[in-house]
């Protein structure tokens, strides 16, 4: 699914050479173990495929690069964002039979080994460092300085839906700060087909609408906002926008 993420971006990208770099990989790693079925084993083997023998790493020096968040990009150039680095993990794994999932960790995805007795944590930017669950507020003090602490929501597993909402989430904020707002534009129209319940999301099409002077397309998504989320505290400043349209909210 996310190499349909990248397809919006890249109109002619064939998928199956993707996804046939993919199975090579778990390939390989089979190869590695010969009879060797054990989970654990499987797991680290599988993490010194990825980020020792193909050299697949954060890209901590354009972190902020579109080309992070395209998956065909990030195994192209073996450099990538936590989501993307994740994704590549999980998708191994599971062709390896691995008990993976994501996790929609704040500012920091990560994945899951969730064995039956044991249960760790991998952080893909970071080489795929292993740490314990109960070692999660490491990673919230390296962007809020112990200010945070863990909540039991912060571990959640991320279904394959949600990871796509986030990536699309990452590029809608890319290309507004950048003041792409066409691809912006595109990147939130694409996480309320996948979450229509995200009304957030219609107020910032009507920002986004707004910046590119198509006033009637903005004020449809404002009213609609209004309309699912009338006690917002953002309610009173997208009236004004309203007003500002000419239009009555």
């Amino acid at each position: 699914m996310a190499l349909l993420v990248a397809r919006e971006e890249y109109p002619q990208l064939p998928p199956e050479p993707y996804l046939g770099r993919l199975d090579q990989i778990a390939e390989e790693v089979r190869d590695r173990l010969s009879d060797e079925t054990a989970p654990p084993v499987v797991l680290e083997e599988l993490l010194s495929v990825v980020f020792e023998k193909h050299g697949f790493k954060g890209n901590r020096e354009a972190y902020y690069d579109p080309r992070n968040s395209f998956l065909n990009d990030v195994l192209d150039r073996r450099k990538g964002i936590p989501l993307t680095l994740g994704i590549v993990v999980l998708e191994v794994g599971w062709r390896l039979g691995l008990p993976l999932e994501g996790v929609n960790f704040p500012h920091h995805f990560l994945v899951r080994y969730a064995g039956d007795v044991l249960q760790m944590l991998i952080d893909p930017f970071d080489g795929g460092r292993v740490r314990f669950q109960d070692e999660a507020q490491e990673f919230l003090d390296r962007v809020y300085g112990g200010m945070v602490r863990v909540r039991s929501s912060y571990l959640e597993a991320a279904s394959r839906r949600d990871m796509l909402v986030r990536l699309l989430t990452n590029l809608k904020s890319l290309y507004a700060n950048v003041g792409d707002n066409v691809r912006a534009v595109a990147a939130a129209e694409r996480i309320l087909l996948l979450r229509p319940d995200k009304h957030q999301e219609h107020r910032e099409l009507g920002l986004l609408f707004a910046r590119l002077g198509r006033a009637s397309e903005a004020a449809r998504h404002l009213r609609t906002f209004l309309a699912r989320e009338p006690e917002s505290p953002e309610a009173p400043r997208v009236r004004a926008m309203l007003r500002e349209l000419g239009v009555d909210p």
